[in-house]
């Protein structure tokens, strides 16, 4: 076999774990640029050093040895991503200010086919997704790095203990503590469940309050918008770190700071295993729609829980493949959600 062969089957043979691989390395750094870097750091050590690789273990366990090390070197700094409302108190729409703060504060979504595999096990597809929901990442990124690996796989990918302690090189014994005290800070951290009763695929329920929602946001109809949005509903902005609670700050800020956005468009997105839309506002100079945000849904008994809008579409948008301009007459293009 010459070398281009053997570099080309390599090649091809280390693709075909990119996608589980960016998974896991958003889950423990939970941010979608970092993991896609970090993914790309373990497939050219693993190419530059293949010559050493004795089998010993499988490739795919050689590949998340590798991957967990860049992540914890990653990590070293202590940096752990949140969301607004892990940083701060709801503030009320009479205080509402727009305060940014830099990227790295961040949980940052993630578009679900960089980061769940295909698999025709349901089970295994609706834990998959789970594990991806900005609640749990959230929860993700309170753990020490070491005890997030071990949650991660030991819980989402279902290794075994003997196999995480040969990849950490460490004890099972000491895996199992890990694991333990992974499990007991969640608990403790436990969040109310709002994002849980999402089903895979939606059911009909689902589908339609989501076809209301877009019926009330595009129509900018904050009556329909109300009746959609849990009592307890909240609303995020990042890069800003305001968040809104209940629908009347919701809404309210929505025809007041966020009016330029009525009139604009929504287009369906997978996000984070949760619905999501890519949203347009109309553009006043050149006319048409421009990117504005990537919304994130959490649904629970018939109603929006979370209403989550990532801001920074120059980063966003390209990563979830959405042009950056949709012409007026777009409008008229049939779109399902």
């Amino acid at each position: 076999m010459s070398d281009t062969t053997a570099t080309t089957d390599l090649d091809v043979e280390l693709e075909k774990y990119r996608v589980e691989l960016t998974g896991y390395c958003y889950r423990m750094l939970g941010s979608s640029f970092e993991a896609e870097d970090a993914v790309q750091d373990t497939m050219v050590r693993a190419w530059r050093s293949h010559d050493k690789f004795e089998g010993r273990s499988s490739l795919r366990s050689w590949l998340y040895r590798i991957a967990t090390n860049v992540c914890l070197d990653m990590l070293t700094a202590g940096n752990k991503r949140a969301r607004p409302m892990d940083l701060t108190e709801a503030t009320p729409l009479a205080q509402a200010a727009l305060s940014p703060r830099p990227d790295h504060t961040w949980l940052e979504p993630m578009p679900d086919a960089r980061v769940l595999p295909a698999t025709a096990d349901p089970a295994e597809a609706a834990v998959a997704k789970e594990s991806v929901r900005l609640a749990f990442m959230a929860a993700l990124q309170r753990l020490p790095a070491k005890q997030r690996a071990v949650l991660i796989l030991r819980e989402v990918l279902a290794w075994k203990a003997s196999e995480v302690a040969e990849l950490l090189d460490t004890s099972v014994a000491s895996v199992n503590s890990a694991l333990q005290r992974a499990r007991a800070t969640l608990s403790e951290r436990a969040e109310s469940g709002a994002d849980a009763a999402v089903s895979d695929p939606l059911d009909e329920e689902q589908k339609k309050l989501l076809e209301r929602y877009v019926a009330a946001f595009e129509g900018y109809d904050m009556s329909a918008l109300t009746a959609l949005l849990h009592e307890d509903a909240v609303m995020t902005m990042p890069p800003f770190d305001l968040w809104l609670r209940g629908p009347a700050d919701i809404t309210g800020f929505m025809t007041t700071l966020g009016s330029a956005c009525a009139g604009s468009k929504l287009r369906p997105v997978e996000v984070n295993g949760l619905p999501g839309f890519a949203h347009y506002k109309p553009d006043p100079d050149s006319g048409g729609f421009v990117p504005w945000a990537v919304q994130v849904l959490e649904i629970s008994d018939g109603r929006i829980t979370g209403f989550h809008c990532f801001l920074d579409t120059k980063r966003w948008f390209p990563l979830f493949g959405l042009p950056l301009h949709l012409e007026a007459e777009a409008d008229q293009v049939e779109k399902g959600v």
